[in-house]
């Protein structure tokens, strides 16, 4: 009985370390092609190096092109931020105080809001 949970435990350390491998080539193979300063062949060829000597290669190029792969996710999560930031403002629409008081100006004209509401929705624009 003592043998089966210990041939459990390394069944689950094997099991790590196989989805360990496979996540680090996954990622080698993404960066690769996300990678634009690299033409097609060098591609290909860390490819076929991943294929044919995988631990080998995953460790020469984690140790040769590890740093650009930390600055190019760091630069598309930047661009991924950026985007988020521009859609949200969009979205939210105006955020100038001058903008809302044109806007409750423009209203206060065309008669939808009365004196009261345009001073008080002025007085919070300047208030933000």
């Amino acid at each position: 009985m003592t043998g089966s949970i210990w041939d459990f435990l390394l069944w689950i350390f094997w099991f790590y370390v196989l989805f360990a491998c496979i996540w680090i080539f996954i990622t080698i193979i993404v960066d690769l092609f996300r990678d634009h300063t690299l033409n097609g062949w060098g591609k290909a060829l860390w490819v076929i190096f991943l294929v044919v000597l995988p631990f080998l290669a995953a460790l020469i190029y984690l140790i040769a092109r590890g740093r650009g792969m930390t600055q190019r996710e760091l630069e598309r999560r930047g661009q991924a931020q950026s985007e988020a930031d521009s859609y949200i403002r969009s979205v939210a629409g105006s955020s100038s105080p001058s903008s809302e008081i044109e806007s409750a100006k423009k209203l206060l004209d065309s008669g939808a809001i009365t004196q009261a509401e345009y001073d008080a929705l002025k007085a919070k624009a300047l208030a933000s």
